[in-house]
C-alpha cells in the first residue's frame, strides 16, 4: 500500500464559524484571522494506492459552480486535484474508487463536473465507485433547514444516477472494522448524520483521515467545535473518545482542512490530549 496527499485547493472560511463559541482571543493563537476575520483552510485529499484499487478520499469543491458561489470562500493557491495526481503519475481515469466522508459541497464537490458542452453534469471519476453510506445519503437527500446550503443536489445526484454509486455497511456502533474497501470507518454523527473516518493501517502504524471531526490542529481541545456541526455536544463526546484512542495508540491523524499542519500526533497532558508533533505528509507517507 502507498499513500498520497493529494491537494484540492485552498479557500478561506470565518473564524467564527469555524470555532462556534470559542472566543477569538483563543482560536487566534493557533488560527490566525486576517482582516476580514477569515482563517485559511485546506481541501488535503488522500489518495490510497492498494493493489489493483486507487482509492481517493474526499475531493473538494470542484470547480462547476459560479463565480458568484466561489467569491465567498477567497479561493487562494493554484493546487488542483489534477495537479496533484499527475505529481504521482496518475490521472482521473486510474481512480476506481471515491470515499466521501460526507457529502457536504467542500467534501465532494470535486466528484461531479460538466460534460465538454456544460449542458450536462457527470461523475468526475468516470472509472470510479462512489462510497457513501445509506443513512448519511438518506440525511443529505433530504437535507435538514440547517444543512440545506451544504447539501447541492448537483454534487449529489448525478453520482446515483450513473449507476456508480455504493454504500458501506454500517456499524452497530461507532467503529466499522475492515470495511468493503479494506480500511476500519469510524462513524460519527455531530458534525452531520454518519460521517465516515478512514483509519488505515500503513507502514506499522496507523494514519487516520479526520475530515471534519478535527477540521485543524487548532480544534484540538475538546470544546472547540465548529459553528456548523448540527449536535456540537455530540461532536465534543465524539472528539473526547476519538484523541482518547488517537493519544493511547500514537495514531498519525491526517488533517484536511489545516492548511500550515498536514498530519499531527496527539497526547494526555494534565488539560486533556493536547497537540504532541507536527509532520509535513512526506514525513510520514
Amino acid at each position: 500500500m502507498k499513500l498520497y496527499p493529494i491537494e484540492a485547493g485552498n479557500f478561506k472560511l470565518d473564524g467564527g464559524a469555524m470555532f462556534g463559541v470559542v472566543p477569538k482571543m483563543l482560536w487566534q493563537k493557533t488560527n490566525p484571522a486576517d482582516s476580514n476575520n477569515m482563517i485559511d483552510i485546506a481541501a488535503r485529499c488522500l489518495l490510497i494506492e492498494d493493489g489493483n484499487k486507487l482509492i481517493l478520499v474526499d475531493t473538494g469543491m470542484g470547480n462547476k459552480q459560479s463565480d458568484k458561489f466561489f467569491g465567498y470562500y477567497y479561493q487562494w493557491g493554484d493546487d488542483s486535484i489534477d495537479k496533484s495526481l499527475a505529481k504521482y503519475g496518475f490521472n482521473r481515469d486510474d481512480i476506481t474508487d471515491v470515499f466521501m466522508t460526507h457529502l457536504h459541497f467542500d467534501h465532494c464537490g470535486g466528484s461531479v463536473q460538466w460534460n465538454k458542452d456544460k449542458t450536462i453534469l457527470e461523475p468526475a471519476f468516470k472509472n470510479a465507485h462512489f462510497w457513501s453510506n445509506q443513512d448519511h445519503w438518506n440525511w443529505a437527500t433530504k437535507p435538514n433547514r440547517r444543512e440545506v446550503a451544504s447539501f447541492l443536489k448537483e454534487n449529489i445526484l448525478p453520482m446515483e444516477e450513473s449507476g456508480q454509486l455504493k454504500f458501506t455497511s454500517l456499524p452497530d456502533s461507532h467503529f466499522l472494522e475492515n470495511s468493503e474497501l479494506g480500511f476500519d470507518i469510524f462513524f460519527a454523527n455531530g458534525h452531520t448524520d454518519k460521517q465516515m473516518i478512514p483509519i488505515i493501517k500503513y507502514k506499522g502504524n496507523t494514519v487516520c483521515f479526520m475530515a471534519d471531526l478535527l477540521p485543524t490542529a487548532g480544534h484540538i481541545p475538546l470544546p472547540f467545535v465548529m459553528g456548523y456541526d448540527t449536535r456540537p455536544l455530540l461532536t465534543l463526546n465524539e472528539k473526547e473518545l476519538f484523541l482518547n484512542i488517537a493519544a493511547d495508540n500514537n495514531y498519525y491523524l491526517f488533517l484536511e482542512h489545516d492548511a500550515h499542519n498536514q498530519i499531527i500526533t496527539v497526547k494526555h497532558t494534565e488539560k486533556g490530549v493536547r497537540l504532541n508533533q507536527v509532520f509535513n505528509c512526506e514525513d510520514i507517507l
